[in-house]
């Protein structure tokens, strides 16, 4: 379970200022933004547009095609399921329908206790031995329903 540092402008433009400089700055600076405060915050788009010469929408365009990039804040853990083919051909699409009813949330959602927030993922190069998820960056693999059952039950 990562834990992050609240938000601060002080801190968003120290981070956008160590890697200014860098050709093709934009994807190393919003990962490390969202590593310092969990999430891309919106109050951190404009700062990224000045320093790089981006327009805000250029800014914004890339944290939203990105699936990687939250704009939310996650919950205290977070489960990426794998939802490439291989884990397809493995089972995992009735996997996440267990995962999500379970949670009693859908995709990019966080749990109304802030415990547990679903991400997909679109392969975890974990192919032979799928289905496979990260739990707060751990891989899971040969996921069934008991399987996932016992590892949300280890972080709840």
């Amino acid at each position: 379970m990562a834990a992050y540092e609240p938000w601060s402008e002080d801190r968003a433009e120290a981070i956008i200022a160590s890697h200014a400089g860098e050709e093709g700055a934009t994807l190393p600076i919003l990962h490390e933004l969202q590593a310092a405060f969990g999430f891309v915050p919106a109050e951190a788009v404009p700062l990224v547009a000045h320093a790089l010469n981006l327009t805000r929408a250029e800014v914004h365009g890339v944290v939203s095609f990105y699936h990687e990039y939250r704009r939310h804040r996650p919950g205290r853990h977070i489960l990426r399921l794998c939802r490439a083919e291989a884990c397809q051909a493995l089972g995992c699409g009735s996997l996440a329908a267990h995962v999500r009813s379970r949670l009693n949330i859908g995709w990019h959602e966080t749990t109304s206790d802030g415990a547990m927030t679903l991400e997909p993922v679109f392969c975890l190069g974990l192919c032979a031995i799928g289905p496979a998820a990260l739990l707060d960056g751990q891989p899971l693999a040969r996921l069934d329903a008991a399987r996932i059952e016992a590892a949300l039950d280890s972080v709840s």
